[in-house]
C-alpha cells in the first residue's frame, strides 16, 4: 500500500487510493510517481512541499 502524503502549508493529504481527479491522477497512482510539476490541488504548492503521513 502507498503512503499518504500532507501539505504543508494547507494540509491537504494526497492519497494515492483516490489519485487526483481534478490534474487527471488515476486512482491507484503512488506519490512519488506523480509528475515532477505536479502540484496541490488547494493550494497549488509544489511536490517538494508535501511529507509523508504517518500512519
Amino acid at each position: 500500500m502507498s503512503k499518504r502524503y500532507r501539505c504543508l502549508p494547507c494540509g491537504h493529504v494526497y492519497d494515492p487510493a483516490e489519485g487526483d481527479p481534478t490534474t487527471g491522477i488515476p486512482p491507484g497512482t503512488p506519490f512519488e510517481d506523480l509528475p515532477a510539476d505536479w502540484t496541490c490541488p488547494d493550494c497549488g504548492a509544489s511536490k517538494q512541499d508535501f511529507e509523508p503521513v504517518a500512519d
